[in-house]
């Protein structure tokens, strides 16, 4: 069994935003695969399906993003999975929009969701998708800028990103890590 997760914020007043965009990749994953996100528990939303015979869930945390680990962790502990199982897709200021960066394990960087993450698993060592949103280029607070939508001039570029990250989710359900890490992170 597989887990792909895409942390974000739920609620309309979220859609779309710098922050939400693991869950614009969960629903990309969603849509090119006809999964529906149709199951309400462990705090979030989430799909269960199969690639190739395998048990995959896609899950969208509806903790908001500073509790993501609160949604994770017991649905990791109901499905029996292990860290080895989960894949970890969030937005990531330090990356330019339109990029995408895999990581086998590594801090939080200042990211919320995935210190949650981190505090409820007990490790940084998880795969993990960041997802370039870049940098404010106007003097703007950070909280702002993150929970605002691209502009016209990022959104070919985000929307680039959501596709690279969701192919390189595909790709790891077939392929070990490692040899997704290479392809994608040239």
């Amino acid at each position: 069994m597989k887990c792909i997760v895409g942390l974000g914020n739920p609620g309309k007043k979220y859609e779309q935003t710098r922050h939400n965009i693991g869950f614009m990749v969960i629903e990309e994953l969603a849509k090119r695969n006809d999964w529906k996100l149709n199951k309400k528990k462990f705090n979030g939303k989430f799909s269960l399906d199969k690639v190739d015979g395998e048990k995959v869930i896609l899950l969208e945390p509806q903790t908001f993003m500073n509790l993501s680990g609160e949604s994770l962790r017991p649905l990791m502990e109901f499905y029996d999975m292990t860290i080895n199982d989960i894949i970890i897709i969030y937005d990531d200021l330090d990356l330019p929009t339109g990029k995408i960066r895999l990581r086998q394990k590594g801090g939080h960087g200042g990211h919320n969701g995935i210190r949650s993450i981190i505090d409820q698993l007990g490790t940084k060592e998880f795969k993990r998708v960041r997802v370039g949103i870049g940098r404010p280029t106007t003097p703007i607070p950070v909280p702002d800028y993150v929970l605002g939508k691209f502009n016209k001039e990022e959104d070919e570029d985000a929307l680039a990103s959501i596709k690279k990250a969701a192919d390189a989710c595909e790709l790891w359900l077939r392929k070990p890590f490692q040899e997704v890490m290479n392809e994608f992170n040239q």
